[in-house]
């Protein structure tokens, strides 16, 4: 897309919004739906799901880890076991420093993760090393592996147990389609709490 063919911002704005809308009704929902059940999974039996990605996709990462730690239910003690491997600057830049920065969401992994858990990474391009490798890991331990991706969905398309692919040469466009995914998500889990915190304390 050529942003200097739009002569006033709001002639962008409408292709923007139109581009989105098509890239959103057209999309098959499926694994969508299949992260959607396997989270609400996770809140009843108390799995952990780990989020990560570089930039703004680190940032997606960080807000909904907040969504659903909290806002899901808005209950003390009540929402998922969720954790944002991109959070944490001094564990990414020791980890960075000592092992490379392709190892700083696997190395965490190591650690934090157990067999049953969810991982959940978030790439435009689904080319970036510590995404593919942070998939990796993943495996290795066991977890359920879900990646959102832009573009052609990369290496990590084939890596991930569920690759959840908007294919839109658009880095923005492909951002925001990781908030709306983690948002419906959490309206749908949201709409169940009752429920499931009471399957909880029994």
């Amino acid at each position: 897309m050529n942003v200097l063919a739009f002569k006033t911002p709001g002639s962008l704005f409408a292709d923007y919004t139109s581009r989105f809308s098509t890239v959103l009704k057209d999309f098959d929902w499926a694994p969508v739906e299949k992260l959607a059940y396997d989270l609400r999974d996770c809140w009843q039996t108390g799995r952990q799901v780990f989020f990560c990605g570089n930039g703004g996709s680190g940032g997606n990462a960080n807000h909904l880890a907040n969504d659903f730690l909290y806002a899901l239910s808005k209950t003390p003690g009540s929402g998922l076991r969720v954790h944002s491997l991109s959070s944490n600057p001094s564990v990414i830049t020791c980890l960075a420093n000592d092992e490379g920065y392709d190892q700083v969401f696997s190395l965490q992994l190591a650690v934090l993760a157990r067999k049953g858990d969810v991982l959940i990474t978030f790439s435009g391009s689904g080319n970036s090393p510590n995404i593919l490798k942070a998939l990796e890991e993943g495996k290795k331990i066991g977890m359920t592996s879900y990646a959102v991706l832009g573009f052609s969905g990369g290496k990590a398309k084939a890596l991930a147990d569920v690759p959840i692919h908007f294919a839109v040469d658009d880095m923005q466009i492909a951002e925001d389609a990781q908030m709306v995914i983690g948002h419906m998500i959490m309206q749908w889990l949201y709409a169940q709490r009752g429920d499931i915190i009471t399957t909880r304390e029994v």
